[in-house]
């Protein structure tokens, strides 16, 4: 069990050094689970969750920069910078940075969303101060050479054209692209061709500069850590890189929301030669923030979440129609996505669209049954539970909860948001959201009447 805490202290220096602020957010039972927060006089942020019982610890920092903050012309920077990071810096070569990590058996790695990116080790207990030290310094350190940015740039081209040729993969950014039209959110987080050959070594120089100021990082480390030489780790790193300058410096909030962006009725095709047709069928969801959030988490477990789900029931085992099928959520800092996937053969692509179509309209005018939702809730129960197993899992949820909404929200608190939702709740969203006009992305070798009659779908 864990409890909050509001207790703040302010560390003496005895070197004259500027205090840092340390909070304690969540107070576990026996010191396990306790989740502490300390914040550097420079604005960077620390927050660490002890589990004394295991032998691993996960270092992670988090940057308060997705490929949403890209103008078009700078569209893959953000993903472009996660690979510049690993190429050196004065201290390491790239060989050095991974032989290091490798030579103690852990795993390292980073990845770009559209409003964050996140660099992080996972290691044994006793190397944690390895992995702060290499990830510090690729986090402050890094060299951004000529070189490495033309080197790199063959690597980003291959790793678009990987995507390009997985159409169940490329069909979530043809569906972004179709909800949020030329936005930054609908911008592919790879970029494109175009602008990767675009981008030089001093515009990427500058994008760094700008977002990766101490203000706009998170660190987060997860497992058989203590808080206090975790902070000490990060501020000696971080100030030997000259990171730390400005000692009245506070960090910046979570993302705030802007104008919210609607679309309808969009329908948006690529018409290529594979084995099935891929589609996404949604509309607008919620905002990260939004208190519906976990009625709507329910709401997808019902519909698309498992084998039990009823897309799953109608699609592949009634009809045999399709062997993926899923719905899913994703929630922006200021709107949201709510998608239904299935990949299934072209010729019974219209059959697959109407199906689901009709499973959102009757969800959205009657509901869920009370079976539904009491199935639902334990499965997203069980399966939240389930995915805070490992300290990278525990990690990436104390450092994005950091980042994206300022606070803490124990396992606890979660499960009993999701074991207050009822059926009222779920019919209220499945209202709200279910009853929009969807838009439709599709990837496939659709012959030219079965593309004339996508339209049906969305009407």
């Amino acid at each position: 069990m864990t409890s909050r805490s509001s207790r703040v202290t302010a560390r003496p220096s005895s070197e004259g050094r500027a205090v840092a602020r340390t909070q304690t957010l969540l107070k576990g039972q026996g010191g396990v689970g306790t989740v502490r927060r300390t914040v550097l006089p420079g604005g960077l942020r620390i927050v660490t969750e002890t589990l004394p019982s295991v032998r691993s610890a996960t270092f992670g920092i988090w940057a308060h920069v997705g490929s949403r903050d890209e103008t078009p012309t700078l569209n893959g920077a953000t993903h472009y910078l996660e690979h510049l990071l690993f190429k050196g810096t004065e201290k390491r070569s790239a060989l050095d940075i991974s032989s290091a990590i490798d030579a103690v058996g852990g795993e390292m790695n980073a990845f770009t969303a559209k409003e964050y990116t996140c660099y992080y080790a996972r290691v044994l207990d006793t190397d944690l101060p390895l992995a702060i030290d290499v990830v510090c310094d690729m986090l402050t350190g890094s060299l951004i050479r000529e070189e490495d940015v033309d080197a790199e740039r063959g690597v980003i081209l291959e790793e678009i054209a990987m995507t390009e040729d997985d159409p169940g993969d490329c069909v979530h950014d043809l569906f972004a692209q179709t909800m949020f039209g030329e936005t930054p959110l609908g911008r592919p987080v790879l970029g494109t061709v175009e602008t990767i050959n675009a981008l030089t070594a001093d515009r990427i120089r500058r994008f760094y500069k700008k977002h990766y100021d101490p203000t706009h990082l998170v660190v987060a480390a997860a497992g058989n850590v203590d808080h206090n030489k975790v902070v000490r780790q990060v501020r000696a790193a971080f100030e030997k890189a000259g990171a730390l300058t400005r000692t009245d410096a506070e960090p910046i909030g979570p993302r705030g929301g802007t104008k919210r962006i609607r679309t309808s009725g969009r329908v948006e095709l690529i018409n290529r030669k594979t084995e099935q047709a891929h589609v996404v069928l949604g509309m607008p969801g919620l905002a990260r923030t939004d208190e519906r959030r976990w009625a709507l988490g329910v709401l997808n477990t019902a519909l698309g979440g498992g084998m039990s789900s009823r897309l799953f029931q109608e699609v592949r085992e009634k009809r045999g129609l399709a062997y993926s099928v899923y719905s899913y959520t994703s929630g922006f800092a200021d709107t949201g996505l709510f998608g239904v996937y299935a990949g299934c053969r072209p010729s019974q692509v219209h059959d697959v669209l109407r199906i689901c179509r009709d499973e959102l309209d009757k969800v959205a005018s009657d509901g869920l049954t009370d079976e539904e939702i009491r199935r639902a809730v334990g499965q997203l129960s069980g399966s939240t539970v389930l995915g805070l197993e490992d300290t990278g899992a525990i990690m990436n949820r104390i450092g994005k909860s950091e980042l994206c909404w300022g606070d803490q929200m124990s396992v606890d608190d979660m499960l009993a948001r999701i074991a207050a939702v009822t059926p009222d709740d779920v019919r209220a969203v499945a209202q709200d959201v279910l009853a929009q006009r969807p838009s439709l992305a599709v990837i496939g070798p659709l012959k030219e009447k079965q593309a004339a009659r996508l339209d049906e779908a969305v009407v």
